[in-house]
């Protein structure tokens, strides 16, 4: 840890599903290579794409952030993956270890703007900034186009673990730390913050519901899921379905679902029903194997902008990506044991994720774009805003009602992942 069925897409008939199929394309090597003696400080805790995917950010390790602009310079998409990022680059030196990384403003992708209108609302409202949660509790704010630092958020009495700015076009910035506190912060009024207390143990992760009515977060050692209401600054709900802690959470773009990862010896994700608290499936590794990889945890878990993919980050594999709707990962990387993968993100216009790893390198994988069903595309627009309670209560008939809640997932999806793999 912290060292401390229904057809979702249309797809073409060459794309395949077996092992060993995610392509790398790019990589990104740290200055300092890891300590001889196993100590901490390269490792690459927070990758981000900014909103409009013209930036890319990571922690490099040693209290250094580099900001790079995408696409970058050297990539090439169906060469040689290795390669080394020129010009166009910007370092922030936040003189503390760097946990995590948000892009703000952050405007939904669902409240019916294009792409040109998410940039040119950025560019007109406020410059894009740039939040670094850091290992003495200080989250430091920096304008991503001149290097300069706005903000020193003082409040956390310990590691800023994850950040993340409301989806709403706002200064709202929520994170997590270890010191078992959310806070709050209002970036117009920076001397200002909310605190919710109730974990009983170091945060890991925070997400924002894509309509800014809810708060999802997880901590060490406890198998609840904390959901917080962002309007009343109130707890709502805990859920609950296995007797392990939590490690990563992450809504869906449509606010429908609501993912996240169990630290298990095996790794294993689950889908929820934020509005309800139902657990709905659950991604798993099988134990049916002949030879079962029995210290195989998760890391991070993360949906693509457009609700089709799901990506998580386990000991044995450096990604993993499945399509939602599906009967098998949609790719997976070589299978490596230990290979320590920390977090990963998406691109926002998709066909790329990157991710990062504990000896302080990004690596940038493909993922095979589809066409989203028309099914896929009405549920999306639909659940953004009306929520699981209003659908059941519509006069339609059950099979629509099921596909619109993803409840026709339910029995499918449980223990399913690989099994069949395994006995082949």
């Amino acid at each position: 840890m912290d060292s401390d069925h229904s057809c979702s897409s249309n797809r073409p008939a060459d794309i395949q599903r077996k092992e060993e199929s995610a392509p790398l394309i790019g990589e990104l090597r740290p200055i300092h290579p890891p300590s001889v003696d196993g100590r901490a400080g390269c490792e690459t805790w927070s990758v981000e794409f900014s909103p409009d995917g013209s930036y890319f950010a990571w922690s490099k390790g040693y209290g250094i952030v580099q900001l790079l602009r995408w696409p970058l310079q050297g990539i090439e998409w169906h060469g040689t993956p290795q390669f080394t990022a020129a010009a166009k680059e910007r370092t922030l030196d936040c003189g503390q270890t760097v946990w995590g990384l948000a892009f703000g403003p952050r405007a939904s992708r669902y409240a019916g703007r294009s792409d040109d209108q998410l940039r040119r609302t950025s560019e007109t409202a406020q410059p894009l900034l740039l939040a670094t949660g850091l290992s003495n509790g200080e989250i430091k704010v920096w304008e991503v186009e001149t290097g300069r630092l706005c903000f020193n958020l003082r409040g956390h009495q310990s590691i800023v673990r994850d950040l993340v700015f409301a989806p709403n076009g706002s200064l709202t910035l929520v994170s997590g730390s270890r010191d078992t506190t959310l806070r709050i912060w209002n970036l117009k009024k920076s001397d200002n913050s909310q605190v919710l207390k109730g974990h009983t143990d170091w945060v890991y992760s925070v997400s924002v519901s894509p309509d800014c009515s809810m708060i999802a977060s997880v901590c060490r050692r406890n198998p609840k899921v904390f959901l917080w209401s962002l309007r009343s600054y109130t707890f709502i709900r805990h859920l609950q379905n296995a007797n392990t802690w939590q490690v990563s959470c992450d809504f869906s773009p449509d606010g429908a679902l609501l993912a996240t990862a169990a630290y298990l010896a095996n790794w294993e994700t689950s889908l929820w029903d934020p509005y309800t608290g139902e657990h709905l499936f659950r991604l798993q590794e099988c134990f049916s194997c002949n030879f079962p990889i029995m210290d195989n945890p998760i890391r991070a878990v993360r949906f693509s902008s457009d609700g089709l993919h799901l990506a998580f980050i386990t000991m044995d594999r450096e990604i993993r990506v499945w399509e939602i709707g599906q009967d098998e990962p949609l790719i997976e990387s070589e299978r490596r044991h230990f290979s320590c993968g920390l977090c990963c993100t998406f691109h926002p216009q998709g066909g790329v994720i990157a991710t990062g790893t504990r000896d302080g390198h990004v690596k940038f994988w493909n993922v095979p774009q589809a066409v989203p069903s028309l099914v896929h595309f009405c549920r999306m627009a639909l659940r953004f805003s009306v929520s699981t309670h209003q659908v059941m209560a519509l006069p339609i008939p059950g099979k629509i009602r099921d596909i619109l809640t993803y409840r026709n997932y339910e029995e499918h999806y449980d223990l399913l992942c690989s099994y069949h793999r395994c006995r082949q």
